[in-house]
């Protein structure tokens, strides 16, 4: 599923965007489309896995489809599917609030396709960041539960919690890696290349002051990810869905304030690397203080 998400992804964005010129539409279409690989990847085997043969997601009584009970039901996927869609529409909330403040700044149209260019290329570079939050909500569900005993030997807890514990730590460590690198090349482009994603040299001028801001909001990104990631897969949803309810309520009267100033556009992307930094803060706070506090006890 990660597999085929970022290919069309990535593959979406370079046609769409670089070869078909079609922008901020161009960047939304590959990712709904991405979405949209991953999750027909994803339905055959999780059928199969949770779903007893007739299920029908608990929408009807078994005695109507004849089937066994269900690992998950109606009721438990709403319970997991609604923090996770707050997650959604607060990152899409947030690249529309920033996008309406780019649009009323003054020195149009450049200032605003200097906007789009530094949002598409962060979008194209997004799955090179989000996957690393996949990893963690593939492989660390398998420490929320203690293994067998083997040869009479049981597992210590605390010891199960702290392999959990290194192995996001690993995975933070990738991700600094990784958002280093994607920040650095991202950044290079709007600095050093703007000639790759646009020939007007107006926009060019406008979009080559993005270059830092871009550049550190891509780049906080990455841990943002692999912690927004592990609190999925240690069920802290809530208290994500709490972190993003309040940055996206705090973020649109400050870039109300950047559009009524008039100020140049890097001062969105200033705000959204803020943004990410407030994420990123609350998000390792939260680990920190869970950390060797894993919620896996039971045996299998």
């Amino acid at each position: 599923s990660i597999l085929y998400s970022t290919v069309v992804n990535v593959s979406g964005d370079y046609l769409l965007v670089n070869k078909f010129h079609m922008g901020l539409k161009g960047a939304a279409i590959a990712t709904l489309c991405a979405q949209l690989a991953g999750t027909i990847a994803m339905i055959g085997p999780a059928r199969r896995k949770l779903l007893a043969k007739g299920s029908s997601l608990g929408l009807l009584p078994r005695w109507v489809t004849g089937g066994a009970p269900d690992a998950i039901n109606s009721k438990t996927f709403l319970k997991f599917a609604a923090p996770v869609l707050t997650l959604i529409i607060g990152k899409i909330s947030a690249f529309g609030f920033m996008t309406n403040a780019a649009a009323g700044l003054p020195g149009q149209p450049a200032t605003l396709a200097a906007h789009q260019i530094a949002l598409s290329l962060f979008f194209f570079a997004s799955p090179f960041l989000e996957v690393i939050s996949q990893i963690a909500q593939s492989f660390l569900p398998t420490f929320q539960v203690l293994p067998k005993p083997q040869k009479g030997k049981t597992v210590d807890k605390k010891e199960w919690n702290r392999a959990s514990d290194r192995f996001v730590l690993r995975l933070e460590s990738v991700g600094i890696l990784v958002g280093a690198l994607i920040a650095a090349a991202v950044g290079s482009i709007v600095a050093f290349f703007p000639g790759i994603v646009t020939k007007d040299l107006a926009v060019q001028a406008t979009a080559k002051p993005l270059a830092y801001c871009l550049a550190a909001g891509a780049f906080l990104t990455a841990p943002v990810a692999v912690s927004e990631g592990t609190l999925i897969a240690r069920g802290q949803l809530k208290y994500l869905a709490g972190v993003y309810v309040a940055s996206t309520a705090l973020l649109p009267p400050v870039l109300r304030r950047i559009r009524a100033g008039g100020g140049p556009v890097s001062q969105v992307w200033v705000c959204f690397a803020a943004f990410q930094l407030f994420r990123s803060l609350f998000f390792a706070g939260r680990l920190l203080m869970k950390r060797g506090d894993g919620d896996g006890g039971e045996t299998e």
